[in-house]
């Protein structure tokens, strides 16, 4: 390959000024004659906004890049729908709402807009952190959404702690915090010491999880849904045989999830056979 056809492949594709102006327009113009979109609210748009989210993450699990491609359109079409409502209302403009994350992204990296020196990206994060204070926030841990999904706000909450050093020196200590909480678990006995320690239990976890490197919320989404390709697996084996889960005992069940399991096992050693 020339010199010349290896530079055009490296060049950053244009910024799409034009096609972004359209569907700007677009949007304005389905607020001025659309009966369903002229009376959207902030407020009535939440469930599909959370929904076209949740559709987003699942196209990231997915292997088609295209998916992906139009479900951030769909998002994009969110933020340009309660954009041009605040503009209605007077509350702000797509223009600031742009010129807003611009001013945060350069001001939240001086290591690349300005003079500053970072070497990982810890460090990064806690310049971050340390930026956010300045900004005006009486806690790091201002900002994190309580209606997060619960194991995704408990690791925005231990990321938070951590770029300010307050953390477990080693994956050793977090792990004997979750053996810890385990056993306190067991030993409680009214409902709320058991809600607290199961708890204190699931945050361990996390933590645990997170200096192993793994998204607690997606390991736990990954493995509910080999649990339910298993169950599953077990609904329609029986069903060959005229019965449901509730006639077959637990041994029967146990057989057919185990021989599921083979069956994965057997699915993954092919697909790694023909990669």
């Amino acid at each position: 390959m020339s010199r010349t056809r290896r530079q055009r492949r490296r060049a950053r594709p244009a910024i799409p000024g034009a096609e972004f102006r359209t569907f700007v327009a677009i949007v304005r113009r389905l607020r001025r004659e659309c009966p369903w979109d002229r009376k959207q609210t902030h407020r009535s748009l939440r469930g599909s906004l959370l929904e076209e989210t949740y559709e987003t993450l699942d196209a990231l699990d997915r292997p088609a890049t295209a998916d992906l491609g139009g479900e951030l359109g769909d998002l994009l079409l969110h933020i340009a729908m309660h954009a041009t409502i605040a503009e209605e209302t007077g509350e702000f403009t797509l223009r600031d709402v742009l010129t807003g994350i611009s001013a945060k992204l350069v001001r939240r990296h001086p290591h690349v807009f300005a003079r500053a020196r970072v070497r990982t990206a810890r460090a990064v994060l806690a310049n971050w952190e340390e930026i956010k204070m300045q900004e005006g926030r009486r806690s790091v841990l201002e900002g994190i959404p309580r209606h997060l999904p619960a194991l995704q706000r408990a690791l925005r909450v231990q990321q938070r702690a951590s770029a300010v050093g307050f953390d477990w020196r080693s994956p050793a200590g977090a792990l004997a915090k979750v053996a810890e909480e385990a056993r306190e678990a067991s030993r409680a006995r009214s409902a709320r010491d058991r809600e607290d320690e199961f708890g204190d239990l699931l945050f361990a976890v996390v933590n645990a999880a997170r200096f192993a490197g793994v998204d607690a919320e997606h390991a736990l989404r990954t493995c509910v849904d080999r649990f339910s390709a298993r169950f599953r697996y077990i609904e329609r084996a029986l069903a060959l045989k005229g019965k449901r889960p509730g006639d077959a005992t637990l041994a029967v069940m146990d057989g057919l999830w185990e021989e599921a399991k083979r069956r994965e096992r057997r699915r993954r050693s092919t697909c790694r056979t023909r990669r």
